[in-house]
């Protein structure tokens, strides 16, 4: 029981560490309208999305290994409350990324100039990054919001639309794993197919979330470069899609059951 409490606590550091990620990153968006180094920008937004979307696949097998340590008699009951936990990490993990908004603006503006600056090279960027001059320099950015952050941003200009989208995206993209493989818990005999159908449901949340939010949130960016809207707008847009994420998260606790549930269904017309 104690390695599985360890093993739990692995795993919701990992999911923890992958929704921070991607919360943060819609800092660099508002870094690059910033420095207005938008285009210098997308390399290393696509980054971080690159490295949190392979994080969320490669957590997979190690909430599958919860499964597989789960006592016979009530494997049901234990996994739920082990994966309970690990959706509670990921509403954590957004908290914390949004606490760090402000750290991470004054962090990716400068790592923005320095990628400009090193045309556009990656490797370049992590090598004069990890330098401990650049550590020392980064620790003095390190501060909380404060009040006067949200100073000039109108919440009423949003649209409630995308933000209930983002919300509902959100909630499925943190279940998809894990709904998949309480499925296959549900449904026994179909337990591999249960199991396969959390890529597609990660990469349908993915799709909706290049469609839906992706565009909003760079058309503004591209506003703030062409000096036709306020960085305070863009600012506010996204506080606004953190928030839904963080409120998507929360709801992920109601959708975990009804969508295994619906997996397991489902996967009855597949086999």
């Amino acid at each position: 029981m104690e390695l599985i409490s360890e093993k739990l606590i692995f795993i919701a550091l990992f999911i923890f560490i992958i929704h921070s990620i991607e919360t943060l990153a819609y800092a660099v968006r508002l870094s690059g309208a910033r420095v207005r180094l938008l285009a210098s920008a997308l390399p290393l937004f696509n980054l971080m999305v690159i490295v949190s979307r392979m994080a969320n696949m490669m957590q997979q097998p190690f909430t599958g290994s919860l499964i597989d340590s789960a006592p016979k008699g009530n494997a049901l009951e234990f996994v739920e409350s082990q994966y309970r936990v690990i959706i509670a990490s990921s509403t954590l993990g957004t908290v914390i990324g949004i606490l760090l908004l402000p750290t991470f603006i004054a962090l990716f503006s400068r790592a923005i100039i320095h990628l400009s600056e090193e045309r556009g090279s990656i490797p370049a960027l992590l090598k004069k990054g990890f330098t401990i001059e650049y550590i020392k320099r980064g620790f003095k950015h390190i501060h909380l919001p404060r009040r006067s952050y949200v100073k000039g941003i109108t919440w009423k200009d949003f649209p409630i639309k995308l933000f209930i989208i983002n919300m509902l995206i959100t909630a499925i993209y943190t279940i998809g794993v894990l709904s998949a493989l309480y499925a296959s818990l549900l449904a026994p005999e179909r337990a591999s197919t249960a199991i396969m159908a959390s890529g597609l449901i990660n990469g349908i949340a993915t799709i909706l979330l290049i469609i839906f939010i992706d565009p909003k949130i760079s058309i503004l960016a591209d506003d703030v470069i062409n000096q036709r809207g306020s960085y305070a707008t863009l600012k506010g847009a996204s506080l606004m899609m953190m928030t839904s994420r963080l409120f998507g998260t929360i709801l992920a606790q109601l959708f975990f059951i009804p969508g295994a549930e619906y997996i397991a269904w489902f996967t009855k017309f597949i086999v």
